[in-house]
């Protein structure tokens, strides 16, 4: 099967982005990565990232999302590529930073390309940030494509199987809102699926989202990755009218979930060394039994843990009936090691924020450790006073 598919139906010509191969490369591209929680929009960034540089030109990423202190960030920049960070709010609320930081990258770093992605299973980029920037900055700034990265198993929840992952239907209706506001869908994580099922998931795709172009790749992987180069290089945006019908919906959708941040640092008490993956390991099972006694669940959650010298653990979690994933484990035991933390859950602020506590304790019992507090912020969407 071929790694593009189309499904172009009467008035795709308003819908599809159309080939941009007349302008200037002076001004600068940028694209903005949505998806729901947990689809891989960081993992595609970064891949997607390292081969422009290497074929396009300089390319940067803007790592967004709601709370500070981000995994995202800090692994990105082991990529190689040039980031940037804007925390504590969505781009969407705060365009003046967002075209500020995309100035600063041109100039300062010599991007041609820049791609930000949107917080958790944000909705509305391509009014609040697209029509902005188009009204406003059209002589800076060329649009590609508006681009939702989706994966196999979030995307059973909305095919025929209807499939139950635990987790509330208001989410549900996010993913669809997301698919709704695509210029550009592209389906991840291909190499978890048999070539049946990714045509399946296509079919299904372009049933859900006609006129909508649809790529399929493995960030994880680097396959399909010089295609979905190819098409956000030489596609605009159709800057197409996209709004929330049902606002009292959407609003209910966003108070199901919960920011979770934290910083800290561990250290082992007797200056020993530890295998600081296990801990990790140890972390994340602590939190998952947490959320499983309270009837909770967590979307995404990222931890990323280092003691320098290029050493690091990226480990995900996308809800309690998963396995863990690792981009990469540490490579050898350590006596300390920096952590952040970051979770969007299903739950109630103040349980997460407990859980959370409890299985830091639990892991500083076992493994003898210290940990000292940097930073946390615990705050659900339709908390009183945020």
């Amino acid at each position: 099967m071929d790694n593009v598919t189309n499904s172009l139906m009467g008035g795709a010509a308003e819908a599809v982005p159309t080939k941009q191969s007349d302008v200037s490369r002076e001004k600068i591209r940028f694209m903005v990565v949505s998806g729901f929680l947990g689809a891989g929009k960081t993992t595609t960034m970064i891949a997607l990232g390292e081969h422009m540089c290497k074929t396009y030109g300089e390319t940067a990423i803007i790592a967004n999302d709601l709370g500070a202190n981000l995994v995202d960030t800090n692994l990105t920049q082991t990529s190689g590529c040039t980031v940037a960070e804007i925390a504590s709010g969505c781009i969407c609320y705060q365009m003046d930073n967002t075209v500020d930081q995309i100035r600063r990258l041109r100039d300062k770093d010599g991007a041609v390309f820049v791609m930000s992605d949107i917080p958790g299973c944000g909705v509305g980029a391509l009014d609040h940030v697209y029509h902005t920037l188009a009204d406003n900055n059209a002589d800076e700034f060329i649009l590609s494509p508006f681009t939702v990265i989706v994966d196999p198993e979030r995307l059973r929840m909305i095919m025929p199987e209807r499939a139950d992952i635990n987790l509330p239907e208001e989410l549900v209706y996010l993913l669809q809102l997301q698919l709704e506001e695509a210029d550009l869908v592209v389906l991840n994580k291909c190499d978890t699926l048999a070539p049946e099922d990714i045509e399946r998931y296509v079919d299904f795709l372009h049933t859900a989202c006609p006129d909508i172009p649809v790529l399929t790749i493995s960030a994880l992987e680097r396959t399909g990755i010089e295609e979905l180069a190819d098409f956000v290089t030489t596609h605009v945006s159709a800057l197409k009218n996209f709004s929330v019908r049902d606002n009292e919906r959407f609003a209910e959708a966003e108070t199901k979930l919960t920011w979770y941040n934290r910083r800290v640092y561990f250290k082992t008490l007797d200056g020993s060394k530890i295998d600081f993956n296990a801990a990790i390991e140890d972390l994340i099972e602590e939190i998952r039994m947490g959320l499983i006694e309270r009837k909770r669940n967590v979307p995404h959650l990222k931890m990323f843990a280092t003691s320098g010298n290029g050493d690091f653990n990226k480990a995900s979690l996308i809800g309690v009936d998963y396995d863990i994933e690792y981009a990469q484990q540490m490579l050898r035991p350590h006596k300390n090691a920096r952590m952040i933390i970051n979770a969007r859950a299903v739950c109630e602020s103040r349980p997460m924020a407990r859980i959370v506590d409890d299985a830091i304790d639990a892991v500083c019992d076992k493994y003898n450790l210290d940990c000292q507090v940097f930073f946390t912020e615990c705050f659900g969407m339709g908390d009183e006073g945020r």
